[in-house]
């Protein structure tokens, strides 16, 4: 028999459209995909050469479960030099991706029943984490007009004496939003007063386009002492395979996330950790370089999407996707099939256009699809093109 808490985990609808879409590209259909949230750049040549010579040094061995002194060390530094936070290196903890850290993190912070409020539209796996950690996800919903973003207002409509703690994702995945740093002094404000923690996800820090990078963990020891910051380099280097995340907190969260670790997987990859060290010590030259190319299919894919009837979106500030609203599809018929949420949509889409987004019904918003711009343009344009089809073949 399954375990109850197995059972009432959902899988990842992000990672299953990307792997139909896999099968079908494999079966030789004609088939695109703006499914995955991975840059389609490759891994920055200096950031390989330390792998291969870590490899060649004998650096293959079991390193600290927390990850090695080196790398904790150059975690720390880049705290203090691009967020103003200084830890120490015992209050940073290197884990097997960013994933793999925010589960660390629910683990050490959730008793059973503890409530954990999760702005919505929210990344697929949070409400999963919390409930592996026996902890209860509390979902808030972000208004489109407010950029998707909640307010401290929204928060306490759902603070309880169960409450524990607040997931903040800026920039946002799925919607590339990206909370002003007066949002942010609001919401810090909140989880001050209420004594609760904050998971502060900031995997997309460096994909921003408009504005800057604030952590909420920089506003005062207060709020630092109850953040617990998750970043990585998946995102910023093209690191998605390297699975290297790593996680900041007080010196007692630090540990018992440590601790967990230990029993969970041991330490991370010693030879992907000798790379990271590479990477954020290394400059930011060619992530600038990859913005440059996601801003222009940021700006075509919203120009397009608005242009288009039955299909609108807001421009996102950062990360490298886009919500797509179809609510005046909702409840039409579509080739013989009638929409009544973004799940029937982005089925039919795939399977009539031959085009994989993803629905963003796991995503706590049942009107709208995600579409990645971590995508060629001669992708962007044959996805958008063959969306046009669609909707006009449909008499949209």
């Amino acid at each position: 028999m399954v375990s109850k808490k197995a059972s009432g985990v959902s899988p990842s609808p992000t990672l299953a459209i990307d792997t139909k879409f896999k099968e079908m590209k494999a079966n030789g259909e004609d088939v695109v995909g703006f499914g995955c949230g991975e840059p389609d750049f490759d891994t920055p040549e200096h950031i390989k050469k330390a792998a291969i010579d870590a490899i060649m040094q004998g650096e293959t061995k079991y390193t600290p479960a927390s990850g090695t002194l080196k790398l904790r060390k150059a975690v720390a530094e880049k705290f203090l030099r691009e967020n103003g936070l200084t830890y120490a290196p015992t209050d940073i903890v290197v884990s097997n991706g960013a994933k793999h850290s925010l589960v660390n993190a629910f683990m050490a912070i959730c008793n059973p029943g503890d409530e954990v409020i999760i702005p919505a539209p929210y990344w697929v796996s949070y409400p999963e984490m919390v409930k592996l950690a026996d902890g209860v996800p509390v979902v808030v919903n972000g208004a489109e007009e407010n950029d998707f973003k909640v307010t401290a207002k929204d928060l306490a409509s759902v603070l309880t004496d169960k409450t524990v703690a607040i997931v903040i994702n800026s920039p946002s995945n799925p919607t590339g939003m990206v909370y002003t740093e007066k949002e942010l002094r609001e919401i810090a404000d909140f989880a001050v007063e209420n004594d609760l923690y904050v998971i502060s996800d900031e995997i997309y820090e460096h994909l921003i386009y408009e504005g800057r990078h604030v952590s909420i963990a920089s506003f005062g020891e207060e709020i630092k002492k109850r953040t617990i910051v998750i970043n990585g380099v998946s995102k910023t280097f093209a690191m998605t395979g390297w699975r290297i995340g790593y996680a900041a907190a007080c010196p007692e969260i630090a540990k018992a996330m440590a601790n967990i670790q230990s029993h969970a997987s041991s330490n991370p990859n010693s030879i992907a950790q000798a790379a990271t060290v590479a990477a954020l010590e290394g400059g930011m030259k060619d992530v600038e370089n990859m913005k440059k190319h996601f801003v222009r299919r940021r700006d075509f894919m919203v120009d397009m999407f608005n242009s288009i009837d039955g299909v609108s979106c807001r421009r996102p500030h950062g990360a490298f996707y886009i919500m797509m609203n179809i609510d005046e599809l909702i409840g039409r018929t579509m080739y013989g099939k009638t929409i009544k949420n973004a799940d029937d949509f982005a089925a039919l889409f795939l399977d009539v256009a031959k085009v994989a987004v993803v629905p963003g019904t796991g995503f706590g918003a049942d009107n709208y699809v995600r579409w990645s711009y971590a995508t060629s343009m001669d992708n962007i344009v044959d996805g958008i093109e063959r969306l046009k089809k669609f909707l006009h073949a449909a008499d949209l």
